[in-house]
């Protein structure tokens, strides 16, 4: 139990893909608490799925893009003004095949390709300083083999 809080305390895992595609990183465009933001394409980990499944998963659902991870690119926790806590997990990724047609999740309003200076000048609008770092590691190199995470069965 949390002292503090007198309960069970847990973060939020989340996974995000980077998706380069001849010098444009995949965005997603979608409306959360009110405003039109930018975020990689990201998404919580649901019960019985790896972090793998998940970060290819929410590309799928929110953009119509299948992907092919390539690398891990980091874990980042961050705590939202709302005090709820988020532990990210960042994964590099190239895109494989485009389904035009398949629904996108609520709240997305449409994926997009931006350079990183379009997406860096966007910066009032990302969803939370977690994308702008990820794509600015992820620029200078980071990347770990997939095979650093594991899932123990």
């Amino acid at each position: 139990m949390s002292y503090r809080e007198g309960r069970f305390w847990q973060p939020d895992v989340t996974v995000a893909t980077v998706v380069v595609r001849d010098g444009r990183l995949l965005m997603v465009e979608e409306r959360a608490q009110g405003r039109l933001v930018f975020n990689q394409p990201a998404g919580h980990l649901e019960p019985d799925e790896s972090l793998l499944e998940a970060a290819r998963r929410e590309t799928l659902e929110e953009t119509g893009w299948e992907v092919e991870l390539t690398a891990f690119v980091g874990a980042y926790q961050w705590k939202a003004e709302t005090g709820r806590h988020y532990l990210r997990f960042a994964f590099a990724a190239e895109p494989v095949r485009h389904l035009p047609d398949h629904p996108l999740d609520d709240g997305i309003v449409q994926a997009v390709w931006l350079t990183p200076a379009e997406l860096q000048a966007r910066s009032d609008r990302h969803r939370s300083p977690l994308v702008w770092q990820v794509v600015q590691d992820f620029l200078s190199g980071r990347r770990s083999p997939l095979s650093t995470l594991q899932q123990i069965a």
